[in-house]
């Protein structure tokens, strides 16, 4: 397959490797030439564009089997939420109008799910955020849903769960380095996915993936705040950190809710197979790293 991927960062680039690696052509767009040595190196063809500008993917080259759209905003306000992943899909969409992939995947957040009474959150469920971004990023998918139900855009929606792997987990990072609380009991639930996982979930789609679909894309196993410290503690042989009450505007700013979210139709539609099945495989494998 002749393959485009929108966003070469912490997801976007092991996903460029691995489709190489697969035998697919791929092509890799950044805002930047920073990379391009290490995508080629790896047998990526590197390009340039900011998908918020439609006039350089007007410089693109065309005819693309698959697009993956995974571009981060890299924790902005909502005035970037709004250009990249609203206008930004916007001008994909029109780019790509003339000659439409064979399929184009997105990857949403869970954010988008605004339920805090803990329970099991299916893709059926209202997505109904609490915040400004959480509800750009609706706005988004139901641009691409509208292109797909009323234009036949193969567009498929994976919403992510909290992203951790080499050198990135906010929470081991907060416990590793002391500052780690447990908002009063330890009682909301955490949602993850290992980023060898969301490649793996994101080629899953690609393959499998229904046009005008959601699927969430999150581990075998939410784990409350408490139980997950408390692992970390004993695999790190490192006290519990200290109980604080929530603050909520802390919360609010993190778009913190408390759900488990359901991975039920990753496994059966995309028939994916987890390589870190829960938080247990994934962050052991990262504490073993740690420690050469």
């Amino acid at each position: 397959m002749r393959v485009l991927i929108v966003g070469c960062g912490f997801v976007g680039l092991p996903l460029c490797e691995e489709l190489a690696r697969q035998g697919h052509e791929v092509f890799g767009v950044r805002r930047s030439a920073s990379a391009d040595e290490g995508l080629k190196a790896a047998g990526i063809t590197p390009l340039r564009a900011d998908i918020t500008k439609p006039e350089t993917l007007a410089r693109l080259p065309h005819d693309f089997d698959w697009v993956v759209n995974c571009a981060a905003s890299g924790g902005g306000g909502v005035e970037d939420y709004r250009r990249l992943y609203l206008e930004g899909t916007g001008n994909l969409i029109a780019w790509l109008g003339d000659s439409p992939p064979r399929k184009y995947v997105y990857t949403s957040s869970t954010s988008v799910y605004g339920q805090d009474d803990g329970s099991l959150v299916t893709e059926s469920d209202p997505a109904t955020p609490p915040t400004e971004t959480g509800r750009i990023l609706v706005e988004t998918e139901n641009l691409l849903r509208t292109a797909a139900t009323e234009n036949n855009f193969p567009a498929v929606i994976l919403r992510v769960a909290g992203i951790y792997g080499p050198d990135r987990g906010y929470w081991l990072k907060q416990f590793l380095n002391n500052e780690a609380q447990l908002e009063s009991n330890g009682e909301r639930f955490l949602n993850m996915i290992h980023r060898d996982d969301l490649v793996g979930g994101i080629i899953a789609a690609l393959k499998h993936g229904n046009p005008g679909e959601i699927y969430n894309a999150a581990d075998d196993e939410p784990v409350s705040q408490l139980d997950f410290f408390a692992w970390l503690a004993d695999q790190l042989g490192k006290a519990m950190p200290p109980s604080a009450p929530a603050d909520p505007n802390a919360l609010r700013k993190r778009s913190a809710t408390n759900k488990r979210i359901s991975n039920t139709r990753l496994k059966q539609v995309l028939r994916f197979r987890f390589k870190y099945p829960t938080f247990r495989q994934g962050y052991g494998a990262e504490i073993r790293r740690l420690a050469h």
